[in-house]
Formats: structure tokens, sequence, C-alpha cells
């Protein structure tokens, strides 16, 4: 993107282009992508965009006026809007927006560049990367303790995570069908409470780490990809959880982790 005013950041850009700005700074943004094709150009796509996943999921906009409302995002925009009135019904969309993010992702979209830019305030949601990359460059190189409790005590694990958590019936992922076995898992810091970091690795000895944060205050489920040199995130939160799998795998492999691990948490 152009070099733009500090007051004009990618976040209100996208605010923009979800209409979520109030009128003054509306106004101020049309004339500031007026000046500014290249900004203007990807405003217009994330709202082509919108609108195009919008027509689709229309069909399922069938709700009862006691639902609450779910907005679930593309990168870092949002794109579909419903009040499903049944559990399975938002399950379903939920999987059918993962489908969707994911063929963006493979495409090479929707991939914020967030580790590459400190200036930008980053949400909850959008730090969740950020630890999650740390957490992996810092206990998967670890040959001796990489975790707290290994494998062999597993229920012991989820017991106690769960329990520090405050998260009833906290699962540990099995990804055995996808090569890789659990390792163990710790304790983590994540938005200043505790969360759960779950490591696993395959016959080749590469490592992947799972981690569950507690969601504050973000009322939207979101699907994310983010890059940093070799180790890629893939990264969605799901009302009061935020998840992350990383590892220095491929697209494809993050892509099958991280759905195994949606379908195991969500069920």
């Amino acid at each position: 993107m152009n070099d733009r005013k500090p007051t004009v950041t990618e976040a209100d850009l996208h605010a923009f282009a979800d209409g979520l700005l109030p009128p003054e700074e509306r106004t101020e943004l049309e004339a500031w992508l007026i000046e500014n094709p290249e900004d203007a150009a990807a405003v217009a796509a994330w709202q082509a965009q919108n609108d195009d996943i919008r027509a689709m999921f229309a069909p399922y906009a069938v709700s009862k006026d006691t639902d609450a409302d779910i907005m679930f995002h593309s990168g870092t925009t949002p794109f579909a809007q419903a009040k499903p009135s049944q559990r399975n019904r938002r399950l379903m969309m939920l999987a059918a927006s993962l489908a969707l993010f994911v063929a963006g992702a493979a495409a090479g979209r929707f991939v914020p560049d967030l580790f590459a830019r400190p200036e930008l305030q980053l949400t909850a949601v959008e730090a969740l990367p950020q630890q999650a990359h740390s957490a992996f460059v810092v206990y998967a190189s670890d040959v001796r303790h990489p975790v707290e409790v290994g494998a062999d005590q597993e229920a012991h694990l989820a017991t106690w995570l769960g329990k520090r958590m405050n998260v009833a019936g906290l699962k540990v992922p099995s990804l055995q069908a996808l090569g890789f076995q659990l390792v163990g898992g710790r304790l983590l810091p994540i938005n200043g409470t505790p969360g759960a970091l779950f490591m696993y690795e395959n016959a080749n000895g590469q490592r992947l780490t799972v981690l569950v944060g507690r969601n504050n205050g973000n009322s939207t489920t979101s699907f994310r990809f983010a890059s940093s040199g070799d180790v890629e995130t893939f990264y969605w939160i799901d009302g009061d959880l935020g998840y992350a799998v990383t590892g220095e795998i491929s697209r494809d492999m993050l892509r099958q982790v991280a759905d195994e691990c949606y379908k195991q948490f969500s069920s």
C-alpha cells in the first residue's frame, strides 16, 4: 500500500469497506481514497468480496428475534452476517466460512502482515498469532523440556489446563490421523489470562503447536492466516475462545491440522 497519513490505517480502510465508520470519518476517507488509487482498489475488492459472500449465505439467514448476531471474517474483513437459530446451523456456516477462507489463503490472499507492522494497534485476536508464533519459536526447538506435562498424562493435562482457563471439558486434539503425535502441553499467559499450548511431532521430527486462549471482548468469529519467515499460523476465534495452529509446515498441512482441530474443538 501507499505511504499514508498516520491517521489512516489499514484498520480504517477495512472499517470503511465494512460500512462501520461514522459519516464524518467516512467522508474524510472517501477524499483520501480519491488521492490513493491503490488503497481505493483494495477497498473496492473487499467490498465486492463481501457482497458476493453475503449473497451466497443469504438462503441461510433465517432467524428468530432472540438469536445473537454472528459475524464471520475472511482475512481482516467481515464477509457474512446471519442470525442462526440453531447451533448446528451456526457450525455449518462456520465450516463454510472456513472453507472459503482456505480457498483464499491457498490463492495467496488474506495474509495480514501483522508481524512486520509494529506501529499497528493490534486487537486481542490480532495479537493471537504473534503470541502463537513466539510460543512456537521458544518451545518447539527445545529438545529436553518442550512441555510441562507429557503425552503420557494427557487426561491430567486437559483437566489441569481446563481448570486454569475455567473451561469445562477442554479437549486435547488428536492429530494422529495426520501423522502428528502429542508431545504434551503447558500453561501459557495469553492476553493476560491463562492459556493452553499443545505440542505435536511427526515421524520426521517436525513439530507444531496448538494454542488456546481466552477471547476477551471480541464478538466476531474470524478465520485468518499469518506468516513470519518459515513459520505459518492459522488462527480463529469461536465464542469465548481463540485458537492458533503454528508450525514450519506447508500451508496445505497447516490447513488440514487447523480443520481437524476446529472439528474437534467444536464437537
